[in-house]
Parts: C-alpha cells; sequence; structure tokens
C-alpha cells in the first residue's frame, strides 16, 4: 500500500504519517526531505514557493513513489496543497490520499509552538490560500487527538483497501470501451451489466476474460454487491440507453448510495430530461453529471471528447479520471472540460451530434454529385477528398469518407451493397425542436435530419421514380473546371453548418444563464469527437463572444467568396436531378441572414389582411403597431 498524508504545515502530517508507518508495517518518507535546497533557503527566508519551484520536488517525489511501490509501499506525509500536485504524485491506483483539515487557529496555534523548523508560521496564509479541495481521498479534521486522527485514518484505510475508484453499469460498446480506457489509465474500475436469464448472462465477467491484463478490475450482476465494491465517494458512470432505463436504474441505484456520491450519465440524454435529474439527486445529497461523449467505439477506447455538465463539485471528484481517458488537444491538453449547471453537458452533445448530421450529409450530397453527376469512379472521388484533407479543409468525417470508398468486399465496392436507408437515434430531432422552441432559424441541420427521414421511405422512392420517370443527368464541362467551385461550395456548407450549430448553443445558455465558453467547448471538440476537424481549431482559436460566427476572422472572407459557388453548385446540381437538401438549405440560409430587405414584409402583410395581426413600419420607428383594412367589404 501507498499512503499519502497531505495537509497544509502545522496539520500533524509527520505525526500521523509515522503512526500509519508503525500500524501498517510500511517505512515512512517525509516530502520535505526531497525540497531541493534552493526550495528549503527560500522557505526559511520566509518566501512561499512558485509552482515552477516544486515541479522538481514533484517530480523526485513521483520516482520515489513508483520505486518504493516496488518495495511493498510506504507513507509519505506531503504538503501537495493543488490538485494538479496530487495527480503527478497519483503514480498507482494502489496509492490512498488521507487529506488533513482543519480551522486556521488551531493549525497557526500548532505552527507558533514549533521549534527550527524552516516553514515560519507566518506563511500559514499562502499556503491555506492556495489549497484546493481534493478530488479523492478521505478528509480528516485534526481537532481531535493525535491517537483519534490515526484511528480515523486507519479505518478508513481498511475499509478503502481493494475499494475501486469507479463504477460502469451497462457493458454495451461504449460502456465496455470505457471500462477498458480507465483500467488501461490506472483507474481502478468495478463493471456492472444487468443479469437477465437467457439473455444476460455473465456480461461483465466476459469482458474480464478477454481482457485479462488489467487486473485491477471486477465484474457483478448484484447491484449491491457492485455498490459496495466501490470506495467512497462513490463514482458511478451509466453507460445505458436514454429515456426511461436512466431513470429506472436511478430507482435502483440510489437507495444504495450515500452522501456526496456521484452518479455520471454518459449516454445519449436529452438535456431537459438531465436538468430534472440533476435536481433529484442534489435533493439527496448526492452529485449528478450528464455527460456527452463523443468518438463512438474507438474513442472511448482510445481518447474520446467528454462533456460533463451538472455539479462543478461532482466533476472534481473525475476530473483527474475523465482527463486521463479523454483524447488530447495539439497542446496536449485533455479534451473534457465542465461544461456548465443543469443538462448543458448533454445540450452541447446533442448540438454536436446535429452538427455531424449536417456534416455527414454534405460528404453524401457531392459523393452523389460526383459520382453520378461528374462520372467519377468511388476511388476518384477518394482521391479527391483526401486532397482536401490535406489542407484547412482537414476532419475526420472527411477521412474517413475517403476510405470507405475504398473498401471493397469480394471485388466490388462495398458502399454499393449497402441500403439507402440512414438511421438516426433521436439526438438531430432534439436539436431541431429545441431551435423551434427559441425561435432559432435552422434549416440546414433540419434538412440533415430530414434526408434521413426521406431516405428511409424507400420503397415509396423506388415507386415515385418509376412514376415521374426520373434519371439523373450528366453534368457537361470537364470536372477539373468545376472542382475548385465544388471545393469552395463545400469549404461553406461547412461554416453554416458549424453557425448554425454555435448560434443555437448561444441562444439557449443565454436564456438558461449557463455562460458557456465557447472556445473551452470548440477547443474539446478539436480531438476525439465525430467532428474534430481544421474548422474547429481555427473556431477555438478566434471565437470570440458576442461577434458573429459569420465575422470571426478568416470566416468573413469565405462567405464573401464562396457564396456565389456554393449557390452555383447547387443550381447545377438540382437542374440535373440531385437533391442537395442540406447544401440547398444553407445557400438560402446565407443569402437570408445577409439580405437587408427581405420578403417578410409581404408576409405581414398577408397576415394583416386575413388575420388583423398587426405590422410595424418602416417609417415610424417608436415601435407602434398598425392595422390595414384591405378591402371595403
Amino acid at each position: 500500500m501507498l499512503v499519502v498524508v497531505t495537509g497544509v504545515s502545522g496539520t500533524g502530517k509527520t505525526t500521523l504519517g509515522m503512526g500509519l508507518s508503525q500500524a501498517l508495517g510500511l517505512p515512512f518518507l517525509d516530502a520535505d526531505q526531497f525540497h531541493p535546497p534552493a526550495n528549503i533557503e527560500k522557505m526559511g527566508r520566509g518566501e512561499p514557493l512558485t509552482d515552477a519551484d516544486r515541479q522538481p520536488w514533484l517530480a523526485a517525489l513521483a520516482s520515489k513513489l513508483l520505486d518504493i511501490e516496488k518495495q511493498g509501499g510506504a507513507v509519505l506525509a506531503c504538503s501537495a496543497l493543488k490538485n494538479t500536485y496530487r495527480q503527478q504524485l497519483q503514480v498507482s491506483d494502489q496509492l490512498r490520499w488521507i487529506h488533513l483539515t482543519g480551522s486556521r487557529d488551531l493549525i497557526w496555534e500548532r505552527m507558533l509552538a514549533r521549534q527550527n523548523h524552516y516553514m515560519k508560521a507566518g506563511m500559514l496564509d499562502s499556503q491555506l490560500s492556495i489549497w484546493e479541495k481534493p478530488s479523492s481521498g478521505k478528509l480528516i479534521d485534526i481537532s481531535g487527538t493525535p491517537a483519534q486522527v490515526l484511528e480515523a485514518s486507519l479505518h478508513y484505510l481498511t475499509q478503502q483497501e481493494m475499494k475501486m475508484n469507479m463504477g460502469v453499469i451497462g457493458m454495451g460498446v461504449m460502456g465496455k470501451s470505457l471500462a477498458l480506457n480507465l483500467a488501461e489509465n490506472g483507474v481502478s474500475v468495478s463493471l456492472y451489466n444487468r443479469f437477465v436469464a437467457g439473455k444476460e448472462e455473465g456480461i461483465a465477467q466476459k469482458v474480464l476474460d478477454e481482457n485479462p491484463e488489467f487486473a485491477q478490475t471486477a465484474a457483478f450482476e448484484d447491484l449491491q454487491a457492485f455498490v459496495t465494491s466501490l470506495a467512497t465517494p462513490r463514482r458511478i458512470l451509466m453507460m445505458i440507453p436514454a429515456g426511461a432505463a436512466i431513470d429506472a436504474q436511478l430507482d435502483a441505484l440510489i437507495p444504495l448510495l450515500g452522501k456526496d456520491d456521484l452518479v455520471i450519465d454518459g449516454g445519449n440524454s436529452f438535456y431537459l430530461d438531465s436538468d430534472r435529474r440533476v435536481n433529484r439527486l442534489k435533493e439527496v445529497g448526492m452529485h449528478f453529471l450528464p455527460m456527452g461523449v463523443s468518438g463512438g467505439e474507438e474513442g472511448a477506447r482510445k481518447g474520446p471528447s467528454i462533456m460533463p455538465g451538472g455539479n462543478a463539485e461532482g466533476y472534481a471528484l473525475v476530473e483527474d479520471f475523465l482527463g486521463r481517458i479523454s483524447a488530447k488537444d495539439k497542446d496536449g491538453k485533455p479534451c473534457v472540460t465542465y461544461v456548465g449547471p443543469g443538462g448543458s453537458g448533454h445540450f452541447i452533445k446533442m448540438v454536436h451530434n446535429s452538427i455531424e448530421y449536417g456534416e455527414m450529409q454534405v460528404l453524401a450530397e457531392l459523393v452523389h454529385l460526383l459520382r453520378f453527376g461528374f462520372g467519377c469512379s468511388a476511388a476518384q472521388v477518394s482521391e479527391i477528398f483526401s486532397d482536401w484533407g490535406k489542407g484547412e479543409l482537414k476532419s475526420f468525417l472527411l477521412e474517413i469518407t475517403a476510405d470507405l470508398l475504398l473498401f471493397k468486399e469480394g471485388g466490388e465496392l462495398l458502399l454499393d451493397k449497402i441500403l439507402d436507408q440512414a438511421g438516426q437515434k433521436g439526438t438531430g430531432a432534439w436539436s431541431l425542436t429545441t431551435a423551434l422552441e427559441y425561435g432559432i432559424p435552422y434549416s440546414p441541420l433540419a434538412e440533415a435530419v430530414n434526408a434521413r427521414g426521406v431516405s428511409g421511405e424507400k420503397a415509396m422512392r423506388v415507386a415515385f421514380s418509376k412514376t415521374f420517370q426520373h434519371e439523373f443527368q450528366p453534368v457537361e464541362g470537364a470536372l477539373e473546371t468545376w472542382l475548385p467551385k465544388i471545393k469552395e461550395a463545400y469549404a461553406l456548407a461547412r461554416i453554416i453548418n458549424h453557425e448554425v450549430g454555435f448560434r443555437l448553443m448561444k441562444t439557449v445558455s443565454d436564456a438558461k444563464g449557463w455562460d458557456l465558453n465557447f472556445n473551452e467547448i470548440a477547443r474539446i471538440w478539436t480531438n476525439g469527437c465525430i467532428i474534430r476537424s481544421g474548422l474547429m481549431e481555427r473556431i477555438s482559436a478566434n471565437y470570440a463572444d458576442p461577434i458573429s460566427f459569420f465575422e470571426m476572422a478568416g470566416v468573413k472572407e469565405q462567405v464573401i467568396s464562396g457564396r456565389k459557388n456554393l449557390a452555383e453548385i447547387v443550381g447545377l446540381a438540382l437542374t440535373k436531378g440531385f437533391a442537395l437538401p442540406v447544401m440547398s438549405a444553407g445557400i438560402n440560409y446565407l443569402l437570408g441572414r445577409i439580405t437587408a430587405e427581405s420578403s417578410a414584409s409581404v408576409i405581414q402583410a398577408q397576415r394583416d389582411y386575413f388575420g388583423a395581426h398587426t405590422y410595424q413600419r418602416k417609417d415610424d420607428s417608436s415601435g407602434k403597431f398598425y392595422h390595414t383594412q384591405w378591402t371595403n367589404s
């Protein structure tokens, strides 16, 4: 066992550490002995250490802990005031934390009584000012006697030994992948999957049997045993279907949990349901994190983009663990952030998926146009997309589309054997209804949802194609002439898709007081998630509220230069019989947004004519509403 006793100077770390050392039969280490001479001299002069001062000290301690673990363990007394320091020292999932806390007056009194110690009493306030509440381990108050503090520490260590740091419920594709990701990154994990005779038996154990390299894991089919296996405060990640299943699982879990325990919903739940569940667990003294996870099976296993909302205190309990398993951005920073309160984490995942729908549909539209309008082979389209992906248009979806256009089965293109009926799981439609609720124009991304609905009516489409004798017409002119225009049209369509999604996020954030950080949201979407791209990197670096997305650096120029090409490509495709629902809606949306004088005056006149709904006038800025008697009858 490795035990680290933390706290500001004067809390009794050395006294407790030596007591634990004797009781557990482990060697005792004092972190102060690992400070370089320069640090000791600085503290002796009453000067607080900086983070830079502490780095070599923390590195030496981490190295020592790794070495001593191989020899059976130790007890280390170390201030470790910040969670970042503690993360550097978390070299093993066998390491246990005890954090000593107490009133300033009590600690001050003890420090004044110490003799010949280089840490002066006057530095107490500087330590208290940077101390952060721990995200794991046991907080023990020092107001009791040293014997009582030792007894409480031993009780905790005895109870926590062999307890798991995280629990994962649901061993489907995503649940299993995230559980293995946690285990591979040094987090001990309990796995739970329900028992259904003849249908779901031994599912969690099968995951362990298939991955014997992860020793710090355990499998359960009994929910009570699963909960009991977890260290407190318990941290449980649910990876089960959205909807009634989430509430049913909470009904079963809550009676087994205690104050300050944490439950995470890592599925695609509707954000308003998540709002309600946050409040439900808050009422019983627990934490709930509605958490979006993007990246698919491979991302979940190797590093997804993670979007937790809910209680900030709950996020602190798993910040370290989520940072370990997430993807990393170009600067090596984890692609996870605390999004905001309530269901905001699930909300931005919903919008992420809506943008994803739009991006996928635009690529599908272009594949169809290039293959059957311009006569390109699948390999040629793949080459075009691969070439685009080498520049600013790079994206995960562009990359995989180029790949799938080359995949063959039995010597034939697999893509041509796949039934053209697109499925969906609801997040795209939720985004559309939310946009309607908040009055946000959403036509390009709405068309991505509608296109999947149209695709599902396969039998009707086949019948109508015969009834109306519909055939694609070839495009005249060389592809080389059209390709630069197609590329610019694609670039602008993507910008429009993202503008629509970010505008919805901004509107709802303002209305609900979430204060979402869109640069940070874009940053965690630069890697791990499905819509990661060069465009997302640009958004992360340049988006600044409250400017419009279209006014962002480098985007305005593309809107100006690309809109004619997008309109031309859409017009070309439509005249040749190709449906481009998202690209068509995109150019209409853009033109509507940048048109100073629109046709809406006709709508207002019509409304007033038949319903006396009134209208305002351009020549009256007072805001007055008018009604006209349009006929003499």
